[in-house]
């Protein structure tokens, strides 16, 4: 199938842009390449400490007689997505050797879970532990060890992380390798519903932890479409998976067959020296992330997340460049959020493999790419099947399910549901796929908040009880970290359901979890770097509009006023060691980072 011109049109927009950018990232690690192997080079007390633990490996590492291969890995058994990565490293040993080559932890990164610090105080951390990780991983491959690079990490802001890290080092092949989610539980429908009478005062404590239990109850990623499984997603239409990987729950004997066939597939482009990472994440990978993310419904945190992954390679993406992938793109996918289906029931309806043959089929999907995971993109619109100790590739054709996953011949919404909002109140995104299309406009009265919590005491007063627009400011990068701000949304649906006409303005983020309150996130310029929320008053008329692409402080010279002044810089729970990381990240456009706003200095 010929690749849609507006798919086309985007990709080549990125290229152009971004070309002297990623020329010199071209040249940086093809001059890493053109060293060859880093083991050779180390002095002998160099390499003799590399090797010193390396037990029965120890032999073949010293004498060079294979490919060694670095595991990074983000395991900790607190957080449920990483616990079963706990194993992984001594089995990925065992599959490295069966085929020549010889495996080592070389090092570990942090791994915080959203869903423990959601609402709390440690959230503040989350965004930036984004930068922690790649600098992690960075710290890890620093040893000149390793002739490829396995990733082992699923989470938010885990995924990005390691991918940045490992981009420095784009001269070795590398692969992700997930777990998979958790089997299902307590439906994620019912949760809410649970989480919205707690909010009014109707279920109590026991009760809500009883659903959210019931719901989140085993090792695996949480089963809702939120930032952890839309990574899965895009690093399977980046070709950085095993074909089918993304959803296959852990602790199966599929499971395991994935991750040796990773292992295998890793030792023979090490071997090789084929498929290096910075030449596999090049304009086409990044735009067939962005593609599935419209045509899935994936998290919004991936506004960010992209832009930053693209320049750690070199190369500039913006958001008009996903609003108009989103109108070139159908939404296929109702997996909540967005439908009533977890990730389990999108995987047994066809999952990644459909959605891969269906964009393919419609010219959606650059099918070229140099996919390490896979010499043929192809494969990745089949679903593995295990038979005995052999994987086998079935074609998916079909949905299995048409209210969860339909062809883009037959798509639930005829755009993608990300919207770029512009105005006097600066750019924000809003996703309208996980919005009824009669709440995409609401102008209301402002309300304005300095913190979430704030916002929750005015719902329980009542004093939110009418059409409002909720305005909560100074949560970008540099006032608190942007904090994801899903604890507002019980309380939010329920002013909804009630019949007011609700929205959400922020120049934090939301979640993963988005649901069906519009919400105008990710503002820019922050609050309190002067922009335009800071100017903004009780009572000020905001419009907040996804079908015209607004958002406006009616009537009001925002210019003339004077701005608030922000709240003091909060500090405990480890807050006040990432003070430098505020002090100079940059925009949530440009993807909130305070390590790559540094880095683009010296490249």
């Amino acid at each position: 199938m010929t690749l849609d011109p507006r798919i086309a049109k985007v990709t080549e927009r990125i290229r152009k842009r971004s070309v002297d950018k990623r020329r010199r990232y071209l040249e940086l690690i093809d001059r890493e390449a053109a060293k060859g192997p880093g083991r050779p080079r180390l002095s002998c007390g160099n390499f003799a400490h590399g090797f010193a633990a390396a037990d029965q490996d120890k032999d073949t590492i010293r004498h060079n007689r294979g490919p060694n291969l670095a595991i990074v890995t983000a395991y900790n058994d607190m957080l449920s997505a990483h616990q079963p990565y706990g194993r992984y490293p001594e089995q990925m040993k065992i599959f490295a050797r069966e085929v020549g080559a010889t495996a080592q932890v070389a090092g570990g990164t942090p791994a915080m879970c959203d869903g423990v610090t959601q609402g709390q105080a440690g959230m503040e951390l989350s965004l930036f532990s984004r930068d922690i990780i790649a600098m992690s991983t960075a710290v890890a491959l620093s040893h000149a060890m390793f002739d490829g690079v396995a990733l082992l990490g699923i989470c938010d802001k885990i995924v990005p992380g390691l991918l940045i890290g490992a981009l420095r080092f784009g001269h070795l092949p590398a692969l992700l390798i997930p777990a998979g989610p958790m089997p299902s539980g307590l439906a994620n429908k019912e949760k809410q519903r649970v989480r919205q009478l707690f909010a009014e005062g109707k279920a109590t404590g026991q009760e809500l932890l009883e659903a959210e239990a019931a719901s989140y109850h085993g090792a695996g990623t949480c089963t809702f479409y939120g930032t952890a499984n839309s990574n899965q997603m895009m690093m399977e239409l980046m070709g950085l998976h095993i074909p089918g990987s993304a959803f296959v729950n852990p602790g199966t004997p599929l499971r395991q067959a994935m991750t040796r066939a990773a292992t295998h597939r890793l030792a023979q482009l090490a071997a090789a020296g084929q498929r290096p990472l910075g030449h596999v994440v090049d304009e086409r990978a990044l735009v067939n992330a962005t593609v599935g993310l419209m045509a899935t419904g994936g998290s919004t945190n991936h506004m960010i997340h992209i832009p930053a992954i693209a320049r750690a390679a070199g190369m500039i993406i913006d958001w008009q460049d996903f609003e108009d992938l989103s109108h070139a793109v159908p939404l296929i996918a109702r997996v909540y959020p967005n439908g009533s289906g977890d990730v389990n029931d999108f995987e047994a309806a066809g999952g990644m493999a459909f959605v891969t043959r269906t964009l393919l089929d419609a010219g959606l999907l650059h099918g070229d790419i140099l996919a390490a995971g896979s010499d043929d993109f192809e494969e990745y619109a089949t679903k593995p099947v295990l038979n005995g100790e052999t994987i086998e590739r079935v074609a998916i054709t079909a949905s299995g399910d048409d209210a969860m996953l339909r062809p883009v011949s037959e798509p639930f919404l005829h755009d993608g549901g990300m919207r770029l909002l512009k105005g006097n109140l600066g750019r924000a995104c809003f996703k309208t796929s996980s919005v009824a299309e009669q709440f995409w406009t609401v102008e209301a009265p402002a309300r304005i908040f300095d913190d979430q919590d704030q916002v929750i005491a005015a719902f329980k007063a009542g004093e939110l009880d009418r059409d409002v627009v909720v305005v909560v400011r100074f949560q970008g990068p540099r006032a608190n970290g942007m904090p994801e701000l899903h604890k507002l949304t019980p309380s939010l649906g329920l002013l909804q359901d009630h019949g007011y006409r609700v929205a959400l303005v922020t120049d934090g983020r939301m979640s993963g979890a988005s649901g069906k309150v519009p919400a105008a996130i990710h503002v820019s310029p922050e609050a309190l770097n002067d922009g335009p929320l800071a100017h903004l008053r009780d009572g000020d008329v905001v419009r907040v509009c996804a079908e015209r692409g607004e958002l406006e402080a009616v009537g009001v010279d925002l210019a003339a006023r004077e701005r608030t002044l922000p709240p003091p810089a909060h500090v405990g729970v480890g807050r006040e060691l990432f003070a430098f990381m505020r002090l100079t990240a940059d925009n949530a456009e440009h993807g909130a980072s305070a390590m790559l706003h540094a880095m683009d200095r010296l490249t």
